[in-house]
C-alpha cells in the first residue's frame, strides 16, 4: 500500500498546468486513435499508462477498471476520467474525459452531417478489417499483464473461471460483477472468521437478466418519469431523454441499441429502425466511445445543437459518478473485506474482457491476411514492445488497401 499510495500522492502533487496538458494530449490521441469499442481502449490505456508511462500500478488500473465497470455509463470512458483524477485532480477529472470523448464526438458529428446529406454510411469495411485483427492482440497483451496482477490466488484463479463460463452461458454482466465481489467480500469475511452476515442490499438492484427484451420493457418504464413524448423535440427533450440512457445503462453497444430503440423509435417515433442502426454502426466503428452513437442521433434530431445536447446528456452522469465514487476507492482498499470485494470485481472484470475478446475474434479473423496481423501485431508488442496505437493505424492502412486490391 505504502507504494500505491506514494503515486496516488505524486500524481496528484504534479496538478499543474504541465500536468493537464500531458493528460489532454495523451487522451485527445486515445479519442483520435482507439478503434475496438471498451476492451481495446482499456487494453491502450494499460499499455500506455502502465507499461510505458508508468502513471499508476497494474492493482490501481484493476481498481479504476472495477470501480468503473460497478457504475452504469461508458467504462472505458469512464476508466479516463478516473484516471485524469489520479493524475491531477478535479481539473484533471474533467480534462481526461473531455479530451477522450471529444474527438470521436466531432468525428460522428461530421459523419451525421455527411448522412444527412447524402443519405449514407461513409466506407468504413475496410479499415475495420485490418484494425479488428491488431485490436485483438492489443487487448490479449493485455489481459495476460493485468491477469497476472488479479489473480492473487487459487480462489481468485477459480472466480475468474466461472466469470468467464457465466458470461458465455449469458449471464447479465452486473451480475457477474456484483456476484463475484460479494462472494470473495463472504470467503474473506469467512475465513477471518468474522460471523456477521453479508449485506442484502444488492437485492435492491435493479439488474437486466433473462429474456433481455422483457427485461427491458420492465425497466424503461422507471426511468422515464421526466420524459415528455413528442414527435419534434426540443433541445432540452433531447437533452432529458439522453441524460436518464447514460444514468441507467450497463453494459455493451448492443445493450445501448435496445434502450435508444425503446425510447426514440417505439416510445417517440423521433428515428427510423435504420437510421438507428446506422447511428450505432458510426458508434461502434469510429475510434472512442460507442456512446457517442448518441451525437450521431442528435444532430439527425436538431442538427448541431442537437448534437452538443445529446453528447452532454449522455456522458454528464459518467462525470458525476466518478466524481462521486472516485474518492472512495483508496479507502474501500484500506479495508480488508472490501478489498477482497473490488479482488472479485477486478477478476469479473477481466473475465467480461476475455468473453468479449473471444466474441470480437471470431468475427475478426477470418482469412490469412487477418490470422497474419493479428499475429504480427502480437510479435510486435510482446516482443519488440511497439507502440499499439501505430499498431492500430498499421492495421487500418493495410485493411484499405486490402479493399482497393479486392475492388480492383
Amino acid at each position: 500500500m505504502d507504494g500505491l499510495d506514494q503515486i496516488e500522492a505524486n500524481a496528484l502533487g504534479r496538478e499543474g498546468r504541465g500536468s493537464l496538458k500531458e493528460l489532454a494530449l495523451f487522451f485527445l490521441r486515445l479519442g483520435t486513435t482507439a478503434f475496438g469499442g471498451p476492451a481495446a481502449h482499456i487494453a491502450i490505456m494499460e499499455d500506455e499508462l502502465v507499461r510505458r508511462r508508468k502513471w499508476l500500478t497494474r492493482e490501481k488500473f484493476l481498481d479504476l477498471l472495477g470501480a468503473s465497470s460497478l457504475i452504469p455509463g461508458p467504462s472505458s470512458s469512464e476508466l479516463a476520467i478516473h484516471i485524469g483524477y489520479l493524475r491531477a485532480g478535479w481539473a484533471g477529472l474533467v480534462v481526461g474525459g473531455i479530451c477522450f470523448i471529444l474527438p470521436a464526438a466531432i468525428l460522428v458529428a461530421i459523419i451525421a452531417w455527411a448522412y444527412a446529406r447524402f443519405g449514407h454510411l461513409p466506407a468504413v469495411a475496410g479499415v475495420l478489417y485490418g484494425v479488428k485483427p491488431v485490436v485483438i492482440a492489443v487487448v490479449l497483451q493485455a489481459l495476460w499483464g493485468l491477469g497476472r496482477t488479479a489473480i492473487k490466488s487459487r480462489a481468485l484463479a477459480l472466480a475468474g473461471v466461472i466469470c468467464v463460463a457465466l458470461s458465455f452461458w449469458g449471464t447479465n454482466a452486473l451480475t457477474i460483477l456484483f456476484g463475484a465481489g460479494a462472494i470473495l467480500a463472504c470467503f474473506h469475511a469467512i475465513s477471518k472468521g468474522i460471523k456477521e452476515r453479508p449485506s442484502s442490499g444488492n437485492g435492491e438492484l435493479i439488474l437486466l437478466s433473462g429474456n433481455f427484451r422483457a427485461s427491458l420493457a420492465r425497466f424503461i418504464p422507471l426511468a422515464g418519469a421526466a420524459d415528455a413524448a413528442a414527435l419534434v423535440p426540443g433541445l432540452w427533450a433531447i437533452f432529458l431523454v439522453f441524460l436518464k440512457i447514460g444514468s441507467v445503462v450497463f453494459g455493451s453497444g448492443y445493450v445501448l441499441l435496445a434502450f435508444l430503440r425503446a425510447d426514440l423509435v417505439a416510445r417517440r417515433a423521433w428515428v427510423t429502425d435504420a437510421q438507428l442502426v446506422d447511428a450505432v454502426a458510426i458508434g461502434q466503428v469510429t475510434p472512442g466511445p460507442v456512446f457517442t452513437t448518441a451525437t450521431f442521433l442528435g444532430y439527425l434530431l436538431r442538427g448541431p445543437a442537437g448534437a452538443v445536447v445529446a453528447t452532454v446528456g449522455i456522458f454528464l452522469p459518467a462525470f458525476i459518478l466518478v466524481a462521486a465514487s472516485g474518492p472512495l476507492i483508496p479507502f474501500l482498499r484500506r479495508s480488508a473485506t472490501a478489498g477482497a470485494f473490488l479482488d472479485g470485481v477486478n477478476v469479473a472484470s477481466l473475465a467480461l474482457m476475455a468473453a468479449v475478446s473471444y466474441q470480437l475474434g471470431r468475427s475478426a479473423i477470418v482469412d490469412t491476411l487477418t490470422i497474419a496481423l493479428a499475429a504480427a501485431s502480437a510479435i510486435l508488442l510482446l516482443r519488440f514492445r511497439i507502440n499499439s496505437a501505430w499498431l492500430v493505424l498499421g492495421g487500418a492502412l493495410a485493411g484499405i488497401a486490402a479493399q482497393l486490391v479486392r475492388g480492383g
